[in-house]
Parts: structure tokens; C-alpha cells; sequence
């Protein structure tokens, strides 16, 4: 089973509970893991307990003292009365035959009456979560256009999933080196000469050259602050796969500039999301723009290539530096890339009007300014570069 199929529902959430009901009894458990054990589940199925179970204690038990632990919780926590009627009602069969209620070890006990005592507690509005047996088409398209920042968890994995097969046609230019050609604007004298020579004097066919066309490379600046936690995320997975042959620099700044070039050289998003994490010191903290892009001024220049880098600076401009400091170093890139262009999550508001100075000066600085907060919209990304770098 793949993940985000339909008939998965919410059982993420509900997987994530129960890791953290085996923290509470003392079993090592980070959220890494449990990723791991989402993942297993959706391979072996809901449709048989005792595959699910063995997927759950492949992935969250590792150590043997806890095997035992793991157990009880398991059939308490995934048995019906009270801690997941709504789960079972829809994935496992009830059974009304009784049953001796069964001795647990202490750690299970305490576990078990904390999770006991957070669901007494009355769920609120926007707590509650309803099990859904598959997503419709509505929900399809829902998702199409939600903004990432209003998506549950799993809805956020699934959208993040489909962000990273998105294409991105990445404008191209005319270089200074020349390919073969059918067609040219100039002869080329060297294969002439071979082919004169290889058949006697006689020339078939006349070689031409063509000025060779590759994409333009591009810089990308990514906030990750803490307005822009989700945003960053998702940015960062969709420009790895969709930038792959494109060439790139990749920079995160929030108090200060991190390089996440090498991070991007790697195949695999998820690796490449693990190696932010551990780069990134400042993730979810403030913002100081200017100050980022004094250090990208200072240390990295040599990354804006013969005024032909296409700069994406990913903010949603909440800054809290100095606006003059912005506005001058702001000046500096663009007058040393081909187009500065601000892809703003904060235009999913109908008459988004800059209010922070930090937007301010964005506004007036770059050449374009583009939406990215839903899915639509980052399909609709590709085509908007193209109409503005072919001005």
C-alpha cells in the first residue's frame, strides 16, 4: 500500500499516538522511527493484526527487554474499549467474548493511565478527527488548493509527496559553446573537411552549428523562519527533485546564511531533509534577511554566475532587521543576477498589501512576485518563470 492511498484514511495519527505511548513507558522512540513504522505498516497492510502488529515491533522495538512491554501495549491500545473506538471501529473486528483482564507490567500501567487520562478529556472543535474511509474527488481537489499551513499531518506528508513529483520546466539560455546541427547559423569547417576527405572531395550533406541552450542556473534563498517552518519544508523537497538538472546553489537563512548546496548533491529527499535538519542551527527562530544576504555578499558571491543567476528568494518578508540594510543589499543582488524573484506564501490572503518594512522592500526589489502556498500554485510556478525571464 502506497502512501497516501485512500483507504489509509487517518491512521497516521493514530500510529503516532502509540509511539508516544511507549515513550511514556520508557521505550527509545524519536519521531524518525515512528516515520519508519508509518511507513512499514503501509507496507504489510490493515488487513491482518498479527502483520501489523510484527511491522510495529520490527520498527519501534529495539532493545529485548522492551518486547514484552511493546506487547501489552499493543493489545491494549489497539483492543476495543476506550482508547481507539473510532480506529477499530473501521480496521479490526469487535469481539464480545470476555476476557480476564490481563496482568501488565508497571511501565504499561503508568503508559496506559496517561493515555487513559488524555482521552477523558473532552476533545476540543478542532481536535476532533473523523476517520475517513477514502478520499473522494472533492477531497482530492480540497487538497489541490488548501494552503500548507492549514493541512493535518498526514495531509501535509501526502501533499508533500505530490510536490516532489511536480515538473519544473526551468527557462533555458543560448551559451557561448556550439553543438552539431542540422540547422545553423554558421558551417562547420572541421567535420567539412573530414567528410570532403572521407568521400573523396564530395560533400553529401552540409554540417552546421547551433548555439547549444542550457538551463539558466539559479540561486535559491529559503527562509526558515518560523512563519515559514511548513512553507521551508515543502519548498525545499519540491525545488530538490524539480532543480535536479539545473545548476543550483541552495542557501537557508534565518538569523544567519546556511549552505545546503552539498545537502542538495544528494539523490535522495529525504536524506537531503535530514541533512538540513542537522545544518540548520536556526530553524524556527527569527528573521534577519539583510544580515543573511550581507554574508551571501561577503562569502559567496562567486555563486551569482556572469549576471545570468536566476535568484528565488522564498519569504514571506517578515524581517527584523533594519529596512535600509535590506534595501542595500537587496540592490547588490540584483544588479548581479538576471532576475530576482519572491515567491511570497503570504499572497494565499485575497488583497495581500505589504505591511512590514521587510515586505516593503522586497516588493519594490523584485522583478516578480509569485504565490506558493498550495499546490496549484507551485503548478503554475513553471509557466510564470518562463513569461517573466523571457522579458
Amino acid at each position: 500500500m502506497l502512501l497516501g492511498d485512500a483507504r489509509v484514511g487517518k491512521m497516521a495519527e493514530n500510529v503516532i499516538g502509540f509511539g508516544r505511548t511507549l515513550r511514556r513507558a520508557g521505550l527509545p522512540m524519536d519521531s524518525a522511527r515512528i516515520g519508519v513504522a508509518l511507513q512499514s505498516a503501509l507496507l504489510v497492510g490493515l488487513e491482518q493484526k498479527h502483520d501489523f502488529h510484527a511491522a510495529l515491533r520490527a520498527t519501534l522495538v529495539c532493545r529485548q527487554q522492551d518486547q514484552e512491554v511493546f506487547d501489552q501495549l499493543f493489545d491494549a491500545y489497539f483492543r476495543n474499549p476506550e482508547l481507539t473506538q473510532q480506529l477499530l471501529a473501521q480496521m479490526l473486528p469487535k469481539t464480545t467474548e470476555a476476557t480476564p483482564k490481563p496482568k501488565r507490567l508497571a511501565r504499561a500501567q503508568e503508559a496506559l493511565a496517561a493515555v487513559r487520562a488524555a482521552v477523558n478529556q473532552p476533545a476540543r472543535e478542532d481536535e476532533k478527527i473523523e476517520f475517513d474511509a477514502a478520499m473522494s474527488a472533492s477531497d482530492r481537489l480540497r487538497l489541490q488548493h488548501a494552503d500548507f499551513e492549514s493541512l493535518s499531518a498526514s495531509e501535509f506528508r501526502l501533499v508533500e509527496r505530490l510536490a516532489r513529483e511536480m515538473a519544473l520546466p526551468w527557462p533555458t539560455h543560448g551559451a557561448r559553446r556550439l553543438q552539431r546541427s542540422v540547422r545553423g547559423t554558421r558551417l562547420d569547417w572541421g567535420r567539412t573537411l573530414r567528410d570532403s576527405m572521407r568521400y573523396d572531395g564530395e560533400l553529401l550533406t552540409l554540417p552546421y552549428l547551433s548555439r547549444r541552450h542550457t538551463p539558466l542556473p539559479v540561486l535559491i534563498l529559503i527562509d526558515v523562519s518560523g512563519s515559514m517552518e511548513r512553507y521551508a519544508r515543502l519548498m525545499l523537497a519540491f525545488l530538490h527533485q524539480s532543480t535536479r538538472a539545473v545548476s543550483r546553489s541552495v542557501f537557508a537563512f534565518g538569523n544567519h546564511l546556511t549552505d545546503l548546496s552539498a545537502i542538495f548533491r544528494l539523490a535522495d529527499t529525504d536524506a537531503m531533509l535530514e541533512g538540513s535538519n542537522r545544518l540548520i542551527s536556526d530553524f524556527a527562530g527569527g528573521t534577519q534577511i539583510g544580515a543573511s544576504l550581507a554574508q551571501l555578499r561577503l562569502q559567496h558571491h562567486r555563486q551569482l554566475i556572469g549576471r545570468r543567476t536566476v535568484v528565488l528568494l522564498i519569504s514571506d518578508g517578515l524581517d527584523t532587521g533594519t529596512a535600509d540594510s535590506l534595501a542595500h543589499e537587496l540592490s547588490w543582488l540584483k544588479r548581479n543576477c538576471r532576475s530576482l524573484l519572491w515567491l511570497n506564501p503570504l499572497l494565499r490572503y485575497e488583497g495581500y498589501q505589504p505591511i512590514a518594512s521587510g515586505a516593503q522592500v522586497l516588493q519594490k526589489q523584485a522583478d516578480a512576485m509569485f504565490a506558493i502556498h498550495n499546490l496549484a500554485h507551485l503548478e503554475e510556478l513553471a509557466q510564470s518563470l518562463a513569461n517573466v525571464l523571457k522579458s
